[in-house]
C-alpha cells in the first residue's frame, strides 16, 4: 500500500510545471498539415445521376465530408419550376431534396445547386454542381447559356430568372409558366441545362412572385428576337497547370462537349409603366400646399375652391412645377385664402383603374393650416426696428465659370413682374465696364428658377448687378442688392476630345461619364464621330446610344409592341483629358461583345471573388501546444 505524502506530491507538481515550461519554449505541436482547400466531392446518390424512369419524389446526395448549404431557397433551382417550394436541407454529409409537386411523365428534372454547397469547416465551394434524373426512358442533355445585362447601362444582372418556351406564340410569356428555368449568377451569367432537342423562345424576368411568367406590370424583362435551337459539338481546349504565378507546369489538351448557343445576350428593361394616382397632399406652411403623384402628368390639374371664395379675380395661386410634373408646390397668393385654417379644394385628375386605364377622378382635398408656433424674433436695442426679412435670391455668378455654363437664379417664393431689365450684366473691356446683352428665360422644370445665358468667350470678365427692392415676391418681400464678379475660364484650361465611331449610320449620341457612371456631357454623332470641346481636365468614360426615334434620350422597350430597348454600347477604355490637350480616339462599338465592354472601374455589380482561406501556422502551433499542456494538467488533477 502506497502512503499519500502531500509534501512529495507538491514537489512532483512543481517539477512537472518546470518541465512543461521548457517544453513549451522549445517545441510546438505539429500544425496538422495544409488546410483542406478542396471542395466537397460527390460520393453517391439516390437516384443515381441521370437515372431513367425514376418515380420517387425524394433525392439524397452523399458527399465525402460534412457540408453546408447557403440560402437554398434562393440559390438552388429546381426545373421544371415547382408550384410548391421543395424542401431542401443538409445533414452531415448528406443533402436531401423533397419535391412537393407531382412529377410529370417523360420529363427530365434538374436540381441546379449553383454555388450553394461548401464544406462545413473551410467553406470551399463546390461550384456549378447540378443533378439530373428522368421520369421517362430518355434524359435530355442539351444546354444553352448566356448573359443578362441591364439594357440602359450594361450592368450584369444577378438573380434574374431565365426561362424557355416551346410554345412560340408571344402570348406564352404572358400566360404560361416557363417549362425550364435557370437563374443568373453574380456575373449575370446563366445556363439552362438538360434541354430536349427542339426550337425555343428564351426570356429573362425579375420574378419576385415566382410565377415564372410576365403577369405583373412593371416587371423587368428581356426577350430574344430570334429563336433558340440548342445543339452541340465536340471541341478541345488548352488547360494550363501552374507551379506558381510565373511558372507553367503542364499544358494539356482537353476534349469536351460544347453546348450552343453559349453567347446569348438578353438586355433587361422595365417597360414604361406607372399606375397613376394621387399621394397624400400636405400643407407645410400657411401659404403653400404640396400635391404629389406617383407618376408624372402631362399637365397639372386645376384647383377649384369649395369652402371659400378668393378676392382676387384670377391667379389666386401660383404653381411651382417639380420633378417633371410629378409634384407641385401650390403657392396661395390671395391673403384672404391662405389665412384660413381649413381649405377645401376640388381637383380633377387622371387615375389608373384596375385595368390600368387612365380615367378622370374628382376629389375634394382638405388642407389644415399648420399649428402656429411662437417665433422668437431677433430684436436690437429697445426702440430699434426689427431686421428686414429679404426675399431669398440665390445667384451663382462669382469666381470662375465654364464657357458653356449658364447663370442660375433661384427664388424662395413666387416673384411678380420679373424681366431681364432688372439684371445688369457688364463686361470688362479695356479696363472699363461696358453693358453686355444676354438671354433671360425661366426653368421649365421649376417655376422658381431662371437662367441668364450669353455666348461667353475664353478669358472674359463680367459683373452682374441687381439693385435692392427691385424684385418683389407675392407676399411683399423684396430682394437685397447683389453684385457678383466672375470670369470665363481660359482656353488653355480645357482639353478637347474627338471620338471616331466607324460604322454608326443611325441617329446616335455619345455621353461622357464620370467615375460614378453618371453622364456629364452629351454630343450627337455627326459624320462618323462626336466632338467634345472645352472639357474640364479629368478622367472620363463613354457610352453610345442608338437613338432610333431621334429624341435625344434613351428609350426603353415594349414587349407587346415587340420593340427592344434602344441599343447601348460602352467604350472599354478610359479617356484622360488634360489641360490644353486635343485627343482623338477611334472606337468600334461592336469590337467587343456587350458583356465585356463596360469598364470594371464603373461597374457597380462587381462579381464576387471566391478566395481560399489563409492559414496562420504560427498561432496555430502555439494554440495546439497550449491545448496539449492544458490537457496534460487536467489529466493530473486529483
Amino acid at each position: 500500500m502506497i502512503k499519500y505524502n502531500p509534501k512529495t506530491c507538491w514537489i512532483a507538481i512543481a517539477a512537472l510545471f518546470i518541465a512543461l515550461s521548457f517544453s513549451c519554449a522549445n517545441m510546438a505541436t505539429p500544425n496538422g498539415g495544409p488546410y483542406d482547400e478542396e471542395p466537397p466531392r460527390f460520393v453517391s446518390s439516390t437516384p443515381i445521376p441521370n437515372q431513367l424512369n425514376y418515380k420517387g419524389k425524394r433525392v439524397e446526395i452523399l458527399f465525402d465530408e460534412l457540408i453546408k448549404l447557403d440560402n437554398p431557397l434562393e440559390n438552388i433551382i429546381v426545373t421544371p419550376p415547382q408550384k410548391e417550394q421543395p424542401t431542401i436541407r443538409a445533414n452531415g454529409r448528406r443533402v436531401t431534396v423533397e419535391l412537393e409537386d407531382s412529377l410529370r411523365e417523360n420529363t427530365t428534372y434538374t436540381i441546379d445547386f449553383t454555388n450553394s454547397i461548401s464544406d462545413n469547416n473551410e467553406g470551399n465551394i463546390f461550384q456549378n454542381f447540378s443533378f439530373a434524373f428522368s421520369t421517362g426512358e430518355t434524359i435530355d442533355s442539351l444546354a444553352v447559356s448566356g448573359t443578362v445585362l441591364n439594357a440602359e447601362n450594361l450592368e450584369p444582372m444577378p438573380g434574374i430568372t431565365i426561362g424557355i418556351h416551346t410554345n412560340l406564340a408571344d402570348s406564352a410569356f404572358l400566360t404560361t409558366p416557363f417549362i425550364r428555368t435557370s437563374r443568373t449568377n453574380d456575373r449575370g451569367e446563366f445556363t439552362i441545362r438538360n434541354m430536349a432537342a427542339g426550337t425555343y423562345r428564351i426570356y429573362a424576368l425579375n420574378d419576385a412572385m415566382r410565377s415564372y411568367m410576365h403577369d405583373q406590370p412593371g416587371q423587368e424583362i428581356a426577350y430574344a428576337d430570334s429563336l433558340i435551337v440548342p445543339t452541340f459539338e465536340f471541341a478541345t481546349r488548352q488547360d494550363t497547370t501552374w507551379i506558381d504565378t510565373l511558372t507553367i507546369d503542364t499544358i494539356q489538351t482537353v476534349h469536351y462537349t460544347r453546348f450552343m448557343p453559349d453567347d446569348i445576350v438578353l438586355r433587361l428593361f422595365k417597360e414604361k409603366f406607372d399606375r397613376q394616382y394621387l399621394l397624400r397632399p400636405e400643407r407645410p406652411t400657411a401659404q403653400m400646399l404640396v400635391i404629389r403623384f406617383n407618376a408624372p402628368l402631362d399637365t397639372l390639374p386645376e384647383l377649384r375652391p369649395v369652402n371659400f371664395k378668393p378676392q382676387m379675380d384670377s391667379a389666386w395661386y401660383f404653381v411651382q412645377r417639380l420633378e417633371e410634373n410629378r409634384a407641385a408646390n401650390v403657392w396661395l397668393i390671395d391673403s384672404t385664402v391662405w389665412k384660413q385654417d381649413t381649405l377645401r379644394l376640388a381637383m380633377t385628375y387622371p387615375e389608373s383603374d384596375s385595368l390600368n386605364i387612365l380615367r378622370p377622378r374628382t376629389d375634394t382635398l382638405q388642407f389644415l393650416a399648420p399649428r402656429q408656433r411662437e417665433e422668437r424674433r431677433r430684436r436690437g436695442k429697445e426702440g430699434e426696428p426689427e431686421p428686414i426679412e429679404f426675399l431669398g435670391m440665390s445667384i451663382k455668378a462669382s469666381g470662375s465659370i465654364n464657357l458653356y455654363d449658364t447663370i442660375a437664379i433661384t427664388f424662395t417664393e413666387p416673384v411678380l413682374a420679373l424681366d431681364s431689365s432688372l439684371f445688369i450684366l457688364e463686361q470688362m473691356i479695356d479696363s472699363l465696364w461696358q453693358p453686355a446683352d444676354f438671354r433671360f428665360f425661366p426653368d421649365t422644370a421649376n417655376s422658381l428658377n431662371f437662367y441668364l445665358k450669353r455666348d461667353w468667350k475664353y478669358g472674359e470678365n463680367y459683373r452682374l448687378t441687381v439693385d435692392s427692392a427691385t424684385i418683389y415676391s407675392a407676399y411683399g418681400k423684396w430682394n437685397n442688392a447683389f453684385t457678383g464678379d466672375f470670369s470665363i475660364k481660359k482656353e488653355e484650361e480645357y482639353g478637347h476630345l474627338y471620338i471616331n465611331t466607324p460604322g454608326i449610320t443611325d441617329h446616335a449620341f455619345i455621353e461622357l461619364l464620370n467615375s460614378s457612371d453618371m453622364p456629364v456631357r452629351r454630343e450627337p454623332v455627326k459624320e462618323g464621330g462626336a466632338l467634345f470641346m472645352d472639357l474640364k481636365p479629368d478622367k472620363y468614360y463613354a457610352r453610345l446610344i442608338i437613338d432610333r426615334n431621334n429624341n435625344g434620350r434613351w428609350d426603353t422597350g415594349d414587349y407587346t409592341a415587340k420593340r427592344q430597348p434602344e441599343e447601348v454600347y460602352y467604350c472599354p477604355k478610359q479617356f484622360n483629358i488634360m489641360q490644353n490637350w486635343e485627343v482623338e480616339e477611334n472606337w468600334d462599338v461592336k469590337a467587343l461583345p456587350l458583356k465585356r465592354q463596360k469598364p470594371m472601374d464603373i461597374t457597380k455589380n462587381k462579381p464576387k471573388e471566391i478566395t481560399k482561406p489563409k492559414r496562420d501556422y504560427r498561432n496555430e502551433g502555439r494554440n495546439n501546444s497550449s491545448n496539449s499542456s492544458s490537457d496534460l494538467l487536467r489529466s493530473l488533477s486529483f
